[in-house]
């Protein structure tokens, strides 16, 4: 008996209990502490801070010669620490001091432009000093010169030490932006460098950060004779009049440009233009300063541009950016920093003016920075960061103006802690994002003014604190929230046990610990926010205006730890305290209300865990009296609706009383609509009432109930942002939804969707997440369905890890663990009942036992572990046969249904799954009374069940196999009223199982079979039908099949000679003519659904706009659906392979509908439809079809004339017969050698294929074909494998096949006729020779090649009749192969050629670099090709596992158009090719002219030429055969 499907059970809802209530209300955090200090005056604010990048300039530049500067009179040296006066120190008997070398650190901190390099200027005396010029990479923060400055030995003389950034690596116009300078004297320059004190550097004012925190210089005393003075580093050299101007100005202008950067100071950033105007007019074209003098102009200018929002003026800093970059010779060192300004300048002008030869510009720009500067560069990070701002720019993440946006600069000094108190307040009152950011940033810059010990740093750390949090709340921001912590944790520690604020600052630690748990889901951060709201408690007495809201939030964090741990001591404590909260809020009280609602939804909760129902009416009893204090018009009125309709709803599904029900329905759309849209909880209410109408539909089937429960979820889905954590809820609530409208109407698009929006809802929820177990819990019950529905192991296994994934996050205790174990279960039950592994069933029997234990005796869902540990029992007996398991199984079941009222929507699960166990124990102990009972067990299961409900397919296959019994054991079926026999009412049930469309198309496939097995059993006459039907839903199953690949998989799941075996049913029956039918629905099914996707349809465009209309449709569809999807590695995420398989059958679905209505218009009611025999007959036109079928039925050959009937022929054979025989010539063919081989074998094999196949066919043909005349041959089967051209006696004078008739072969009759459609033919013949003689990965040339292309060159007539063109060696790649094949409609191709049997799609021909597989063939349209010779080993055999199918090179050729081709049946030799290929194309072109159809002839001659050739052995005289015209 066939196995049954039983109907598990799992616990089912909005996302596992997700469904929004009124929550307990957490106060606010504590206002900020008061902090008094003295009144300070304000500073400038802060702005954000920006790296520097750096050159790709070697690191050892020389030394640079400029003109000699003069010190700018309004920048103040920097202040380093000093430590000793110089006149300490006295330098006797030294004839020199000198600097060895200088390490300066943090040199690009706080720069905004990229500098080429950093260097050092020393004045002493008269004489000044400069080092090399050198870059730094990005992770360096220590730049060291190892150069020599002489300095004076007087010990009190002053030194000038200036530290610049230069942004020019040669030739450098002046210093460049100065980063610090200062004087120090030479004794103090030469204590520090034995103390290795460095000196030390603050931010220069207005800065948070300034460039280079510190400078350290080796200094040494040396005598005179110990180095040549050659080796000290070189005096500045004094230049002309012009020169010092020019870097004056250049200087200026760089003071100045930083100076604004500093201040935002918009007169510093114009004189910083015209000191940079003024020096690019000091140098003419050709001048060597020029490039720089351009590149610092249209710097200044661009930033220009950026302040005053001037885009249109973009194109004056472009076009002097450009200027400069042509001036810069390829591999100068400034080019890429030219190159990569330009480009973000470019960037900066598309964003706002859309011109798109600037985005592509910038890109060809930014793309040759990349490649050119290392990857350390600070060049190369800023290219990447364009690019990379690009890029979300153009996913519309950023505004126009971030792609080099400027921001202000920062300040260090704090403002007094009254001015931060007022910033806080006023920041709190407003959401500006800028304005909180600043806030924070100058509480940061305060606490490092009041340091540890400072009165006021309390106060700053919690107002930090709560800033912080604000912004977390805002944002999202972890870091902020981490921050946020940690400062109060500083700021508790400030406050010692009985301190007057401590209480407030452990309520706000452990609000913002509560708000890390719900992000995260740590345990610890939910312990210690209970354990700090348990400390706070007794510090507010009783009367405390602060206690009520401490208590209620210390209700939130114990009910929360409730529903993660299901520990019932926290519910108590939790409802103690709502009781305590209560007695706050007397009669009159304005906050009574929300303590009624918090109490109720605790006792809510406790009957949840008890299931004590004083706690449900209690909680029902204290939400009506908060309604009644929200009257109509009441603010809160809305959440008190919402709140009373969730108990109502859940004693609804507790004791069944329909007027809780439509209570809760009507409550919650009153509260619907006291929510008005733009609310921002409008989301919840929506969410709720679809909850309810969705519990509604479950009780009454109201189709209504769920489409306006969908409808409801996608509203509330819209209104949250996306990727927004709280929309997980959404996403599962609406996928639930869409689940249980798949389940009740079977509309893939609805599982589809429900699948993706399960996997969104899983990635806003990370590794740690409270809820991510529901989540995986959801997306994993989708998967199931799926697998369910298509049979895709994947959705199985994966399903499977996703529940134990979310089991091993509900420990013992957890509330959901029952449903977890429940639905691993189920899923492992499955894989048993689809695999057979025995660990997946004992481990499915225990997970049940265990959620049984959970479900106490007296709940109400007590009996889904019941029904699941039944079915779990049940498969145990059917695999071990175990008497007692099915006896309790049966128990088991008796008890659920005894738990289920009549009108339960889960009774028709159990009593189907009751019934088949009472049929089980029938078959087993023949009790007559077990089958009626299963038999009216399904009766009542069905009447239970909506016209459309899916289970009906499941219910009525059930009752089909009860019927089987009765008829099978001979017991009559009584009390029915029913006036058909049992075999009758049995093929009735699964012929209704296999036509009920929501059931879905592989469930009903698989209906079909059992069907076709029952009536071919008892030879019902419904056995033709139920082929036919089996037939449309496998075409019609595999026409959802994203690839071919997974086709050809899913086609080696069912019976290969089921075809057959219909033909061979139409056969028996005298219906000659329905059998050729179904043989062409049933074969080819892969070919034949790639080949509707190309139907021409120019006819209809005579048919009306509306007609054309359609056209289009159809053929874009058919564009979209003729794409094969890549075949994906084990590497690609699943998901991914579901969107794109989601995206392909939703593409079908269109498809289908777009063909339904093009048969509604006049003269196309049968397009695309399976061909009826009259249009088949056609394939016969030049010659009979012979048919070869071969099943385990019979063997039969049926010939198909063109205007005479149909003959079929029983051949004197069977399946078992030919099996032999095939394997006869895969032994015979490798032993035929050569001229001495063992030809024996093959011969007899040869012998008896004519004798039992080709004889009996020849004998029928006398009178319908004339001798010498063309035959087709269409084998099905093992017929495929069989060489019937060669068939024949092999003796002298013996009668062969080939002395009557010309054989040539077809794959299906359709393939045949659309090969003789006729196209326009040119006058010249393109014609390609491909020959690849070592392809990739060959052991060994192949040396005919290239001579035999050479011979078919010289045998076809010359141009202009042919056009001929050859492709060989290195030149025969793919790609040319492909391109190649597309231009020439005749070709031949000479190479090595691969059969995979396994995979035959990608059965190729191998070229120089990639194979040329079938798969690519197939994708080509080939329609007006005429004729292709295959020169390749095993191109016209199929594989074993789908020979139907006919998936070999030759059958692909013809399927993509080509007319005639020639190919082979095993593997060929050099010497029969080249004999054979001067025979063949000499018969063909013999008279001038080339024709497709006179192929076949002239490969028959030539391979009679070679017979008489006793060189040549026989398995290589018939290897080669024809197919097509």
């Amino acid at each position: 008996m066939a196995r049954r499907r039983r109907v598990s059970f799992e616990s089912s809802g909005p996302s596992e209990s997700e469904c929004a209530s009124a929550p307990s209300r957490k106060t606010s955090p504590t206002p900020p502490v008061e902090i008094s200090a003295p009144s300070t005056e304000p500073l400038k604010g802060k702005g954000g801070k920006r790296k520097s990048s750096g050159s790709d300039d070697d690191n050892n530049t020389k030394s640079s010669k400029r003109p000699r500067l003069q010190k700018q009179d309004d920048e103040e040296p920097s202040n380093p620490e000093h430590t000793q006066d110089p006149g300490e120190m006295h330098l006797s008997g030294v004839q020199r001091v000198v600097i060895t070398a200088i390490r300066a650190t943090d040199l690009t901190l706080g720069l905004r432009r990229i500098p080429a390099g950093f260097h050092v200027v020393v004045k002493a005396d008269s004489a000044e000093y400069q080092t090399s010029n050198k870059y730094v990479n990005v992770d360096q923060t220590v730049l060291e010169w190892h150069e020599r400055i002489l300095l004076p030995c007087d010990p009190c003389s002053k030194v000038r030490v200036s530290v610049y950034a230069s942004f020019e690596s040669g030739p450098m116009v002046c210093h460049g932006e100065r980063l610090r300078t200062f004087e120090i004297s030479v004794g103090e320059l030469l204590d520090r460098s034995e103390k290795s004190h460095p000196i030390l550097f603050q931010p220069k004012q207005d800065e948070v950060v300034s460039g280079c925190t510190s400078l350290f210089m080796t200094v040494e005393q040396q005598l005179s004779d110990q180095n040549d003075a050659a080796v000290f580093c070189p005096l500045t050299i004094l230049t002309c009049h012009d020169m010092d101007g020019l870097a004056l100005e250049t200087d200026g202008g760089h003071r100045l440009l930083a100076r604004y950067r500093r201040s935002q100071n918009s007169g510093d950033l114009e004189q910083s233009i015209e000191h940079f105007e003024r020096a690019l007019d000091l140098c003419p074209t050709d001048h060597p300063y020029r490039p720089a003098a351009l590149f610092n102009l249209a710097t200044a200018k661009f930033i220009s541009c950026q302040a005053d929002g001037r885009y249109p003026d973009f194109d004056i800093p472009i076009s002097l950016f450009q200027d400069a970059l042509d001036s810069h010779a390829t591999g100068h060192p400034d080019r890429s920093v030219t190159q990569l300004y330009l480009a973000i300048a470019l960037l900066s002008r598309f964003a706002k003016q859309r011109f798109e030869t600037d985005g592509d510009a910038a890109e060809e720009l930014l793309s040759e920075v990349l490649e050119i500067c290392h990857t350390n560069s600070h060049i190369h990070r800023a290219a990447l960061i364009a690019i990379e701002s690009w890029a979300l720019h153009s996913a519309g993440r950023t505004g126009g103006n971030d792609l080099g946006q400027e921001q202000p600069a920062t300040s260090i000094f704090p403002l007094s802690p009254n001015q931060l108190e007022q910033r806080v307040e006023w920041c709190l009152r407003r959401d500006e994002p800028g304005a909180l950011d600043e806030v924070i940033s100058l509480h940061y810059d305060a606490l490092r003014y009041y340091n540890t010990g400072h009165a006021d740093r309390g106060g700053l750390l919690c107002n930090l604190s709560v800033m912080l949090g604000t912004r977390f709340q805002r944002r999202g921001s972890d870091k902020d929230l981490d921050d946020a912590i940690a400062l109060h944790r500083e700021a508790l520690a400030l406050h010692p046990v009985g301190h007057r604020h401590r209480s407030n600052l452990l309520n706000n630690l452990a609000n913002l610990l509560s708000s890390r748990f719900d992000q995260r889901g740590n345990d610890e951060d939910l312990d210690q926010a209970i354990a700090l709201h348990r400390e706070a408690l007794p510090w507010l007495l009783v009367g405390h205006k602060d206690r009520f809201g401490l208590l209620n939030n210390l209700v939130t964090e114990l009910s929360i730890r409730f529903r993660h741990r299901s520990n019932g001591e926290d519910l108590d404590e939790a409802i103690a305290h709502c009781r305590e909260a209560l007695v706050l809020c007397p009669v009159g009280h304005p906050e009574r209300s929300g303590s009624l609602n918090n109490l109720a939804n605790r006792l809510y909760s406790r009957f949840h865990h008890r299931d004590n129902g004083k706690d449900l009416d209690e909680a029902i009893a204290l939400h009506r009296e908060a309604l009644a204090l929200c009257p109509v018009g009441h603010t809160d009125r809305s959440m008190s609706l919402n709140n009373l309709a969730n108990p109502l709803s859940f004693r609804f599904d507790h004791r069944g009383n329909d007027e809780d029900l439509h209570e809760a329905i009507a409550l919650r759309r009153e509260a619907l609509a006291l929510v008005p849209v733009g609310h921002t909880n409008r989301f919840g209410f929506l969410n709720n009432l679809a909850t309810q109408l969705s519990s509604r539909f479950d009780h009454r089937d109201n189709d209504e109930d769920l489409d306006e429960a969908i409808a409801l979820q996608r509203e509330a889905l819209a209104l949250r942002p996306v990727g927004q954590t709280d929309s997980s809820m959404l996403l599962h609530n609406l996928a639930n939804a869409l689940s249980t409208r798949f389940r009740d109407r079977g509309k893939d698009k609805d599982l589809d969707e429900a699948i993706a929006l399960c996997r969104e809802a899983l990635a806003l929820l990370p590794v740690g997440h409270t809820n991510r177990s529901g989540s995986l819990h959801n997306l994993a019950n989708q998967l199931s369905s799926s697998f369910e529905h298509r049979g895709n192991d994947k959705d199985l296994d994966q399903a499977i890890a996703l529940h134990r994934e979310a089991l091993a996050l509900r420990p013992a205790g957890h509330t959901h663990r029952s449903g977890s174990l429940t639905s691993l279960a189920n899923r492992l039950s499955s894989r048993f009942q689809h695999r057979g592994n025995d660990n997946d069933l004992d481990e499915a029997i225990a997970l049940h036992r265990e959620a049984l234990a959970l479900h106490s005796v007296g709940r109400t869902d007590r009996f889904m572990s019941l029904n699941n540990l039944a079915n779990q029992l049940s498969s145990h007996f059917d695999h071990r046969g175990n008497g007692e398991d099915l006896d309790d199984a049966i128990a088991l079941h008796r008890e659920a249904l005894a738990l289920l009222p009549v009108g339960h929507r889960n009774r028709c699960g159990v009593l189907k799954n009751l019934a088949d166990e009472l049929s089980t124990r029938f078959e087993h102990q023949c009790n007559k009374e077990d089958l009626d009972e299963s038999r009216e067990s399904l009766r009542r299961a069905l009447t239970l069940l909506t016209q459309h409900d899916p289970r009906q397919l499941a219910v009525h296959k059930s009752l089909a196999e009860v019927y089987l019994s009765f008829h099978r054991s001979g017991i009559a079926v009584t009390g029915t009223g029913e006036n058909t026999g049992s075999l009758n009412a049995a093929m009735y049930h699964i012929k209704a199982a296999t036509n009920l469309i929501s059931g879905g198309l592989l469930s009903r496939l698989r209906a079909s079979l059992s069907w076709v097995r029952y009536a071919s059993e008892y030879s019902h006459d419904t056995q033709l039908e139920a082929y036919a039907t089996y037939m449309q839903l496998l075409d019609a199953y595999m026409s959802v099949t994203a690839s071919v690949s997974s086709r050809h998989s899913a086609m080696k799941d069912f019976p290969r000679t089921l075809a057959m075996d219909a033909v061979s049913c139409a056969l028996r029956s005298g219906d000659v003519r329905r059998a050729v039918e179904l043989l062409e629905q049933g074969r080819t099914i892969i070919w034949t659904q790639m080949a509707r996707l190309r139907t021409p349809l120019d006819s209809l465009q005579t048919c009306g706009d509306h007609a054309v209309a359609l056209m289009k449709r159809f053929r874009d569809l058919s564009s979209l659906l003729d794409k094969f999807p890549a075949s994906h590695s084990d590497g690609t995420l699943r998901v991914d392979v579901e969107a794109e398989e989601t995206r392909y059958r939703r593409r079908v679905e269109e498809w289908n509908g777009t063909v339904e209505e093009i048969r509604k218009i006049d003269g196309f009611s049968r397009f695309l439809l399976p061909p009826l025999f009259s249009d088949l007959q056609h394939a016969g036109c030049d010659g009979p079809i012979i048919v070869l079928i071969a099943s385990g039925l019979s063997c039969d050959a049926i010939i198909i004339p063109h205007e005479q009937p149909p003959t079929s022929i029983q051949l004197p054979t069977n399946l078992q017969k030919l099996a032999k025989l095939e394997f006869a010539f895969r032994e015979a063919v490798p032993k035929d050698v050569g001229p001495k081989g063992n030809q024996r074998a093959l011969m007899e094999a040869l012998r008896e294929l004519w004798n039992d196949v080709v004889r009996p066919v020849v004998e029928n043909l006398s009178g319908i074909a004339r001798r010498g005349s063309r035959i087709w041959w269409c084998p099905t089967f093992i017929f495929n494998f069989l060489p019937l051209h060669a068939a024949g006696e092999y003796r002298r004078d013996g009668e062969s096949l080939s002395r009557h008739y010309i054989s040539s072969y077809t794959p299906s009759l359709t393939a045949l006729i659309k090969a003789r459609a006729s196209h326009d033919r040119s006058l010249s013949v393109p014609f390609v020779a491909i020959g690849q003689d070592h392809p990739a990965g060959a052991l060994f040339t192949l040396d005919a090649v290239e001579p035999e292309l050479e011979l078919v060159r010289r045998l076809l007539p010359p141009s202009p009749t042919v056009s001929f063109s050859k492709i060989t060696s290195a030149d025969a790649t793919k790609s040319r192969a492909l391109c190649a094949l597309r231009e020439n409609t005749w070709f031949h191709l000479a190479c090595h050629g691969t059969q995979r049997f396994d995979q035959p799609f990608e059965s190729a021909f191998l070229m120089r670099d990639q194979p040329l597989s079938l798969l690519d063939i197939a994708q080509m349209d080939l329609s007006r090709h005429e004729f292709a010779f295959l020169s390749a080993c095993e191109t016209a055999v199929g594989a074993f596992s789908t020979p139907d199918e006919a998936i070999h090179l030759a059958a692909g050729l013809q399927f993509a158009g080509v007319k005639s081709v020639v190919g082979t049946l095993w593997k060929v030799d050099d010497m029969t090719v080249q004999r054979l290929v001067k025979a063949f194309y000499e018969n063909l072109c013999g008279n001038g002219t080339m024709n497709s159809k006179r192929a076949a002839r002239a490969l028959h001659r030539a391979v009679q030429s070679l017979a008489s050739d006793r060189e040549i052995p026989l398995s290589q005289r018939i290897v080669f055969v024809h197919i097509g015209i």
